[in-house]
């Protein structure tokens, strides 16, 4: 048995996130998650790991808004229910997918804070509702899945035993433990009792609600990136190798070659249904 101990959504892919108590489930992901994302003049997504200051941008969401904010500059308000004359073409991952454009003060702000990207100015797009981005077939099973603007799959599960060992790791190699939110997880789990042995989550195949009331299915590990070399407050990279190189080291997946931590997931069952801090889980 686990138990839910945290949920956080990021609504604007690589920027701050937002920890919640509750959220309802969709299949795209947590209610508001991944829905916006930065893009270059040419439709092409950027992440910290391009921008690593991106970081430092917190996020917020109002009734009616989306609200971005940083120390150097004013908020930027921008209407949740965006419905742009702008579309753009703009591509995650290989992905195209069609954005809605939040405008000329978005791009403004966002370069203001962080620069132009290769002479390029910063936009700010949101998922187009009549959008569909499939999750890639090779890892389903008989069914389909899709998401917005996340790397590949609606969720994120992580546990904390799993991090617990590998800052054990990092310790006895001399290096800096570091946060959960290195990670960017959108549900985290501790084991109950006798569970949660560290990366037993590799070998689940899925999680459900005790009564029933939903169902994530697990299908594919998280190959990690530089991403999780960068402080999520500073924006700040000190140790550049770390924690991959320590993942890799723990070879937690022997079939696949890189760093792991995590699994990607999507929703079997449940949606619309209230995910909350708390909830007790069965792993299978």
């Amino acid at each position: 048995m686990f138990e839910v101990v945290a949920l956080t959504i990021y609504p604007v892919k690589s920027l701050q996130g937002i920890s919640l108590n509750d959220a309802q489930l969709d299949v795209r992901g947590l209610a508001h998650d991944r829905n916006w994302m930065i893009v270059d003049d040419n439709g092409h997504f950027v992440t910290q790991r391009q921008i690593p200051k991106m970081a430092t941008i917190r996020v917020a969401l109002s009734d009616q808004s989306l609200v971005l904010s940083h120390a150097e500059v004013e908020d930027l308000k921008v209407s949740l229910q965006l419905e742009s004359p702008v579309r753009r073409d703009v591509v995650v991952w290989g992905d195209q997918c069609k954005g809605l454009d939040a405008g000329d003060e978005a791009s403004t702000w966002l370069t203001a804070v962080l620069g132009e990207y290769k002479g390029q100015k910063l936009h700010l797009v949101r998922f187009a509702d009549d959008t569909r981005r499939n999750v890639d077939p090779d890892y389903l099973q008989d069914e389909e899945a899709h998401t917005a603007f996340s790397d590949g799959f609606p969720f994120l599960i992580a546990t904390e035993a799993s991090l617990d060992a590998l800052n054990q790791q990092l310790r006895e190699r001399g290096a800096s433990p570091v946060g959960m939110e290195r990670f960017r997880p959108s549900i985290v789990l501790r084991g109950i009792d006798s569970a949660g042995q560290p990366f037993a989550e590799d070998g689940w195949r899925q999680v459900k609600e005790q009564s029933g009331a939903y169902e994530l299915g697990i299908r594919k590990p998280c190959q990690r990136c530089k991403i999780t070399t960068v402080d999520q407050q500073t924006g700040q990279i000190s140790e550049p190798a770390e924690p991959l190189r320590t993942l890799a080291a723990m070879n937690t997946q022997p079939t696949h070659k890189g760093a792991f931590f995590g699994q990607n997931a999507i929703l079997s069952s449940g949606e619309g249904v209230t995910i909350a801090v708390g909830d007790r889980l069965l792993a299978e």
